[in-house]
């Protein structure tokens, strides 16, 4: 029923979750901080790079499942400062150039790791 998606080209999971579930032809990607996977540190710069690092991320998953980010029906972007929403989504718009996905935005007390961005999608095939 589920299949746990998994590539090296993303941050290995921080806990008792998977990088993405596929189950029935969608696919559930979890939480992206900008953590550069080669590195294991979060991306340098400001909250322009971080936003490029989380998506980034969730392209690479969702090529290990076959897909691309034209396959992204919704995300969920976590954000720990409010006043970062403009940097975020000029980066964010730049992922999504045709018909964009739903989206949520919202500013949270904190982040794992102390992020400033966390984003989430939902992709069908």
């Amino acid at each position: 029923m589920k299949k746990a998606i998994s590539t090296p080209n993303a941050p290995a999971a921080i806990g008792p979750y998977s990088q993405a579930i596929e189950a029935n032809g969608i696919v559930f990607v979890s939480g992206q901080l900008p953590i550069n996977p080669a590195t294991g540190q979060f991306a340098e710069g400001g909250i322009g790079e971080l936003t490029r690092q989380s998506l980034t991320n969730i392209r690479n998953i969702l090529a290990e499942a076959g897909l691309t980010m034209d396959n992204v029906v919704k995300t969920s972007v976590f954000l720990a400062d409010m006043a970062d929403f403009a940097g975020m989504n000029a980066v964010y718009a730049e992922f999504f150039p045709g018909t964009a996905p739903a989206r949520s935005a919202v500013a949270v007390k904190t982040l794992p790791k102390d992020a400033r961005v966390e984003i989430e999608c939902i992709a069908v095939r």
